[in-house]
C-alpha cells in the first residue's frame, strides 16, 4: 500500500522517515518529494508498505505524529489513474469560438437622408441638436 506523509520539515530525511515507518513493517520504498531547482524537500513524500495491515497501523499511528517540529499527515496515496481519469474528464479548453457577427440593420430609404433625424447614419448628433 502506497501512502503519502505531508507536511514535513524541510530537514527530514528519507533515512528518519524510512526508520520512523519501519516500525510498523517492512518499508518496499521511501521516496521525499525534491523541489527541481532548489534540490531541497517540498515537505512531502511516499512510502510503499507491502502489507495493507501495517500501512494501516502506520496511518493510524503516525496521523498527526510530531516529527522533526512538524506534525505530519498520513493518509493513503490515491492511485495516478484515478488523477488521469480526472483529468481526462475535465472539459478540455479548446479554440476560443469566434463572436456571432453582428446582423446588418437595413435602414429604410427615407430615413437615410431624412435631416431632422437627432441621428444620422453613422450615430452623430445633427448639428442643431449640438447646442445643448
Amino acid at each position: 500500500m502506497k501512502l503519502l506523509v505531508r507536511n514535513l520539515a524541510k530537514i527530514t530525511t528519507e533515512e528518519k522517515l524510512h526508520t520512523l515507518f519501519t516500525q510498523f513493517g517492512a518499508v518496499q520504498s521511501c521516496t521525499l518529494v525534491m523541489d527541481k531547482e532548489t534540490g531541497k524537500s517540498k515537505g512531502f513524500g511516499f512510502i510503499e508498505m507491502p502489507k495493507a495491515g501495517e500501512a494501516k497501523a502506520a496511518i493510524k499511528q503516525l496521523n498527526g505524529y510530531k516529527l522533526a517540529g512538524n506534525t505530519i499527515r498520513v493518509k493513503k496515496a490515491e492511485d495516478k489513474k484515478e488523477n488521469k481519469e480526472a483529468t481526462a474528464e475535465a472539459p478540455k479548453a479548446g479554440p476560443k469560438k469566434q463572436p456571432a457577427p453582428t446582423p446588418q440593420v437595413k435602414i429604410p430609404e427615407e430615413l437615410k437622408d431624412n435631416k431632422d433625424n437627432a441621428l444620422h447614419l453613422y450615430g452623430k448628433i445633427k448639428e442643431s441638436d449640438d447646442q445643448f
